[in-house]
């Protein structure tokens, strides 16, 4: 079991393609996780993409796009150790860290891709 396992989902009021196409580019990869190097193993197109992680964590990463309702679910996995044997102080640090880092993304996304959507208000159609 790897030694930093994060989950996350968030709900974003755009469709699946909308999203996919925040996470298609490689310079967006290193603006969300600057210190990981990623390599695809699975492009899965509006349902999202799947790496393998090396750099400050070693294991894979996915974000799954799920179509709900009128918009999508964005899950995301990362399930990776720390390099090297790191006291278990330092990857619950990381852990907490991970898990944030992951709902900065998410709820950063969300902000710029629903572009001020009011809640209870359908998104706009593209």
């Amino acid at each position: 079991m790897p030694s930093v396992d994060v989950v996350d989902e968030t709900f974003l009021a755009v469709p699946p393609t909308v999203i996919a196409a925040a996470f298609a580019e490689p310079a967006a990869w290193r603006a969300f996780w600057p210190d990981l190097s990623l390599d695809v193993y699975a492009d899965r197109g509006a349902q999202g993409l799947r790496w393998t992680v090396d750099g400050a964590l070693v294991g894979t990463m996915e974000v799954w796009l799920e179509p709900v309702l009128d918009g999508t679910l964005l899950h995301y996995f990362l399930r990776a150790d720390l390099p090297g044997d790191p006291p278990a102080r330092r990857v619950r640090r990381e852990v907490r860290r991970r898990q944030l880092a992951a709902k900065e993304v998410s709820l950063g996304l969300k902000t710029t891709l629903e572009a001020g959507r009011p809640p209870g208000v359908a998104p706009a159609l593209p």
